[in-house]
């Protein structure tokens, strides 16, 4: 089964080799048939510590590296 590849913005790197991103995704409102936007933050592994608040960025799914953490970085 191939990785699931996310692309959002980085809203917080204030954790050691972590950052946080908000994805946003758009669908269509099954009765009113507007666009609706909803977000969701995942917690994503940066080993290098280089992303910066703003930033938009690729998550990529991987395994459990800690309580909260299933995505990595790969690519700014």
């Amino acid at each position: 089964m191939p990785k699931r590849i996310l692309q959002g913005t980085v809203v917080s790197n204030a954790n050691d080799k972590t950052v946080t991103v908000n994805v946003e995704r758009r669908f269509t409102h099954p009765l009113l048939k507007k666009t609706v936007r909803r977000t969701k933050k995942y917690r994503a592994h940066d080993a290098e510590n280089k992303c910066q608040v703003g930033d938009i960025v690729q998550i990529e799914e991987c395994a459990p590296i800690s309580k909260n953490k299933r995505w990595t970085v790969v690519a700014e």
